[in-house]
C-alpha cells in the first residue's frame, strides 16, 4: 500500500532524481525503495501539512534523503550505488551546493527558494546527522565505524545489548521518534519564517519540558548547554557574576570520577580542541575573560588503595578547605556530587545544609547530578539551598550524548539580570540556549544550539516515559539488576565487584532512587592472576565487548552479541592503576521500548536480565581467548559484522 501511494504523488517521479524508466528497479531494491519513499513523504508531509511550498519541500526533503542513504553507502551493492541520482554527495554535504545545482535538482523551486534553502542548510537533513551538530570533537562519528567517541550511534541500535547509562547510550526507538517529530516541525519552521526564531522555539520547548519534568518553581529558570562540562564552564561563570573582588577557590569532589574536562573547566581553561559552537581552541588554555588565579582544592572519595573513604572524613576535608577559603576572603564554590562515575555520592545533602546555615551566602554550591539518578523531590531539595543543579538527559535517562542543563535557582538565576557572561563563553554558548529574561547573556552570539534540541527533545521523551511507571516498579526492577550482575560477579572467577556506600540524600527519597545502578569491578588478568587489568587493557576489554567477535570467535553464541556498556574508569590499586568496567541501569531498563509493547512486563525485564546475564558471559569469553583478540584488536561497528542488517525501522511522526 505504501509503495504504491508513493508511485500516486507527483513529486515521486518529478523530484527524486531516478529516471522514470528505472522506477521497476528502484522498487525492487530495498534500500533505494527507503530512499525514495524518505523523500516522497518527507515532501508530501511539508507541503500538505505544514504549507510548505513545492520548491522548498523538494529541496529540504533531496537534502534529508540525500544524508540518509549517504550513511548507508558502505552496504549498498554496486549497482545500487549507480542507481543514486548524481546529487546525493552534494545534498548530503555540509555546504550549500551553488544555486544552478539546486535549481537542477528541484526544478520548481524559485530563485528566492534557492537563496532561502542555502541560508537554512546547516540546520536541514536527517534527524541523526543534525543531533550530531553542536558539540565538540567527542561527538563526531567516525566514518568507519558509524560510530561516535563514545561507542554509539544517534540512530537506534537495537540489536546491542545496551547497559552503558554511566557513559552514554545511542537513540532509542521511543527517542528518535521524538526528535524527528520536532525536526520536521522545525524544518516547516526554517523554510516559512524567521530562522533564529525557529530554532529557538525548539530550545524554549525543551527548557518548558525539562521544568515540566522536575516540578522547578516558576521562579527558577533552566540553562541549555552542549554538556555537562559545559555546564561546569556555566557554573564558574555565573559566579563571576556574583559581586566578586576576591579569588576564586572551587572545591571539586572526586575529580577522577567525573568528566575529563571538568578539573579544566573548573579553572576556566578550554577542555577540548574545539567548542560546541565550532571553534577550534587550545586544549587548557585559558579562556578569555574567566579570572586567571582560580585555585582548584580536590576532595577525593577513595583511598590509594581505592577504597571509598569514610563519608565523616570526606566531609571533614571539605569543612576545612571552606574555612581555609573563607578565613583567607576567597569566593568559594563547592561542588557536591550525585553520583560519580562509579555510584559515590558526596557530601550529604544534610551536611550542604549545615555548611549553608554557617556561612550563608558566602558561598556557591554547585551539584553535578549529571548522571540524574535522582528525584524530581531531591532535585528540588538541593535547589532550595540556592545550588545550581547540573543534569543531562544522555546519562540515566539514555538520551543521546551531549544534552546538559543548568537549574538555576531564583538567586543565581537574578545574577544574569546584569552585568555580562565571560567573553569567551561566546564559544561555546549562543544567546537562545538562554532564558530570556538574561541580559548578561546578551553579548553571546544571537543563535541557539538546534543539534542540543534535537536531542535534548530525545531525552525528554525517555523521561516522560520513566516518570510515567508506577515507583514501586521501579524500584523492583532495581533490584533485580542489581541481583543479577551480583550473581554474574560471583559466577565469573575473573570479576570483583567494587564496594559501594549506601545512597541516601533524605528522609523523603524515593525507594528506587536509594538503589544502586551503576555497578563497577576489576578483571583479573589473563596471565597474571596476582593484577588486574590496566586502563588500556579495560578499554580493549570494552570495545571487542562492542564488537561482532564472531569471524574470530565462532560457535560461542556470546561472541556475536554487542554489548555496549559504561567507558572504564581508571582506580588507583597498591600495585598500579587498574581498570574498572561499568554496567549501568537506566531509564529503558523501567519504560521499556514502544516496541516492547505487546510483552508483559514480566515477559520483558526477563529478556533484558538474560542480555544482562549475557555481558558477562561475553567478558568471560574475551579473557580466556585473549591472546587471539588482542593480536586481532576487532573494532566496534554500528551494525553486527555477521549479519546484513538494514537501517532499523523508526516510527516516524510522517502521516
Amino acid at each position: 500500500m505504501i509503495v504504491e501511494a508513493a508511485r500516486q504523488r507527483p513529486q515521486f517521479t518529478a523530484f527524486r532524481g531516478i529516471p522514470a524508466t528505472q522506477d521497476d528497479t528502484a522498487f525492487a531494491r530495498p534500500t533505494l525503495l527507503e530512499f525514495c519513499l524518505r523523500r516522497s513523504l518527507e515532501q508530501a508531509f511539508l507541503e500538505e501539512k505544514k504549507n510548505v511550498p513545492p520548491g522548498l519541500a523538494a529541496l529540504a526533503s533531496a537534502r534529508a534523503a540525500a544524508q540518509f542513504i549517504h550513511a548507508e553507502l558502505d552496504t549498498l551493492a554496486p549497482e545500487d550505488r549507480a542507481a543514486l541520482p548524481p546529487w546525493v554527495g552534494a545534498m548530503a554535504g555540509d555546504i550549500p551546493p551553488a544555486t544552478s545545482f539546486l535549481a537542477d535538482v528541484a526544478p520548481a523551486a524559485t530563485d528566492s527558494e534557492i537563496q532561502r534553502i542555502r541560508a537554512v542548510w546547516s540546520c536541514l537533513g536527517t534527524t541523526e546527522s543534525l543531533m550530531e551538530t553542536g558539540g565538540d570533537i567527542r561527538l563526531e562519528t567516525d566514518p568507519r565505524s558509524a560510530l561516535n567517541g563514545y561507542g554509539c550511534s544517534h540512530r537506534p541500535r537495537p540489536w546491542a545489548i545496551t547497559f552503558a547509562s554511566s557513559t552514554a547510550s545511542s537513540s532509542s526507538e521511543r527517542g528518535y521518534a521524538a526528535a524527528d517529530k520536532i525536526r520536521l516541525r522545525t524544518t516547516a519552521a526554517l523554510l516559512t519564517g524567521e530562522k533564529r526564531q525557529a530554532v529557538a522555539s525548539s530550545l524554549q520547548a525543551v527548557r518548558r519540558g525539562i521544568a515540566q519534568v522536575y516540578g522547578l518553581a516558576k521562579s527558577a529558570q533552566v540553562v541549555l548547554a552542549a554538556s555537562g562540562t559545559d555546564t561546569e564552564l556555566l557554573a564558574l561563570a555565573l559566579t563571576h557574576l556574583a559581586p566578586l573582588d576576591a579569588r576564586i577557590r572551587n572545591i571539586l569532589i572526586a575529580p577522577e570520577e567525573t568528566g575529563r574536562g571538568v578539573p579544566m573547566a573548573a579553572r576556566g581553561h578550554h577542555f577540548a580542541v574545539n567548542t560546541a559552537l565550532g571553534a577550534d581552541v587550545t586544549f587548557e588554555a585559558p579562556i578569555a575573560g574567566f579570572r586567571p588565579d582560580t585555585e582548584i582544592t580536590n576532595i577525593f572519595l577513595r583511598d590509594s588503595a581505592g577504597n571509598p573513604r569514610p563519608q565523616a572524613v570526606v566531609e571533614a576535608d571539605i569543612a576545612q578547605a571552606m574555612a581555609d577559603g573563607i578565613g583567607a576572603k576567597q569566593k568559594i564554590i563547592l561542588h557536591a556530587l550525585d553520583l560519580s562515575k562509579t555510584g559515590l555520592l558526596a557530601p550529604s545533602p544534610l551536611f550542604l545544609r549545615q555548611l549553608r546555615a554557617e556561612y550563608g551566602a558566602k558561598f556557591d554550591i554547585v551539584v553535578d547530578a549529571c548522571q540524574a539518578r535522582l528525584s524530581p523531590a531531591s532535585v528540588r531539595e538541593y535547589l532550595a539551598l540556592d545550588a545550581v543543579v547540573l543534569v543531562t538527559g544522555s546519562k540515566f535517562f539514555t538520551g543521546p550524548p551531549f544534552a546538559g542543563a543548568a537549574l538555576l535557582p531564583a538567586a543565581v538565576a537574578a545574577r544574569l539580570q546584569t552585568a555580562a557572561l565571560p567573553e569567551g563563553l561566546d564559544a561555546y554558548f549562543g544567546r537562545d540556549d538562554f532564558f530570556f529574561s538574561a541580559p548578561a547573556a546578551d553579548r553571546l552570539p544571537p543563535t541557539g544550539n538546534y543539534g542540543l534540541s534535537l536531542r535534548w527533545h530525545a531525552a525528554l521523551a525517555e523521561m516522560q516515559a520513566f516518570f510515567g511507571t508506577r515507583p514501586a516498579s521501579r524500584a523492583e526492577i532495581l533490584r533485580r539488576f542489581g541481583e543479577t550482575v551480583a550473581r554474574k560477579i560471583v559466577e565469573t572467577e575473573s570479576l570483583t565487584l567494587l564496594n559501594q556506600p549506601a545512597i541516601i540524600r533524605n528522609d523523603t527519597d524515593e525507594p528506587w532512587e536509594r538503589l544502586p545502578t551503576i555497578f563497577s569491578f576489576l578483571l583479573q588478568a589473563p596471565h597474571d592472576t596476582a593484577r588486574h587489568l590496566t586502563p588500556v587493557e579495560a578499554r580493549a576489554v570494552y570495545l571487542w565487548l562492542n564488537t561482532d567477535l564472531s569471524p574470530l570467535l565462532p560457535g560461542h553464541p556470546a561472541a556475536a552479541r554487542i554489548c555496549h556498556i559504561g567507558q572504564p574508569v581508571k582506580l588507583a590499586r597498591p600495585g598500579g592503576d587498574a581498570g574498572v568496567l561499568r554496567v549501568s541501569a537506566g531509564a529503558r531498563l523501567i519504560s521499556g521500548e514502544p516496541s516492547h509493547k505487546g510483552l508483559s512486563q514480566k515477559t520483558r525485564i526477563a529478556r533484558e536480565l538474560d542480555d544482562l546475564a549475557t555481558v558477562f558471559d561475553k567478558i568471560d569469553l574475551i579473557l580466556r581467548n585473549w591472546d587471539l583478540l588482542w593480536a586481532a584488536n576487532p573494532a566496534p561497528r554500528y551494525r553486527p559484522a555477521a549479519k546484513s542488517l538494514t537501517a532499523p525501522a523508526i516510527r516516524s511522526p510522517l502521516p
